[in-house]
């Protein structure tokens, strides 16, 4: 039914300028705006991620949104902090994370944080 659909995902946030500042500047994705007002993520390997604005009405994603698969965890954590990105910490949890912000209790290293918006995102070794 679907095989041939260029499907995508998409989420919300509370100020999409935030957001292209965020995304476009921090991060250093393309982007792409729509007539409606909507960011697209042009995302590195062909996907894309809409991203919408919701205003006052918006509330955070309660899971991970959007993983960036990188090399180096180590490395992308200490860019992210250089950025002003503030890692999430999750202490006294499964998930438990070290003084950097990075998950290293089996599975790939991962690090958690989050964007404007309130939106979780996460970068992991792989």
């Amino acid at each position: 039914m679907f095989e041939n659909s260029k499907a995508f995902a998409g989420f919300s946030v509370d100020d999409i300028e935030a957001a292209r500042g965020f995304y476009g500047g921090t991060l250093g994705l393309e982007l792409a705006q729509d007539q409606m007002g909507n960011l697209r993520l042009l995302l590195p390997g062909g996907g894309s991620v809409l991203v919408y604005p919701k205003g006052a009405a918006h509330e955070p994603a309660s899971f991970t949104v959007l993983n960036f698969p990188v090399p180096d965890v180590e490395g992308a954590v200490d860019a992210l902090a250089a950025a002003g990105v503030e890692l999430e910490h999750y202490a006294g949890t499964p998930l438990e994370t070290d003084a950097k912000g990075v998950f290293r209790s089996g599975g790939p290293l991962i690090a958690w944080f989050k964007d404007p918006a309130g939106n979780v995102l996460s970068v992991l070794e792989g």
